[in-house]
């Protein structure tokens, strides 16, 4: 799950792949890897992907801080 979402984040947020790749705890919001637009569409590319709802309470910065909190939430949400 996680090399699933890093290869989405540098594929769609990360201008120059040869340079940077997103890791594990990178702070996808605060290194402005990811504005509030682009968390939309990662959302809508998290629901489709692994067939969940993320609901409007749970798009806080903790479940989307970062590659790791993300593969967490998804793994509490198919649970």
């Amino acid at each position: 799950m996680d090399q699933i979402l890093i290869n989405y984040i540098n594929e769609q947020f990360v201008e120059d792949q040869l340079q940077i790749s997103v890791g594990l705890q990178d702070d996808l919001l605060g290194e402005g890897i990811i504005d509030s637009l682009g968390m939309m569409k990662l959302i809508r590319f998290i629901e489709d992907k692994f067939e969940i709802k993320v609901r409007p309470q749970d798009m806080t910065i903790d479940n989307f801080t970062s590659i790791d909190s993300i593969s967490k939430y998804i793994e509490s949400r198919k649970s």
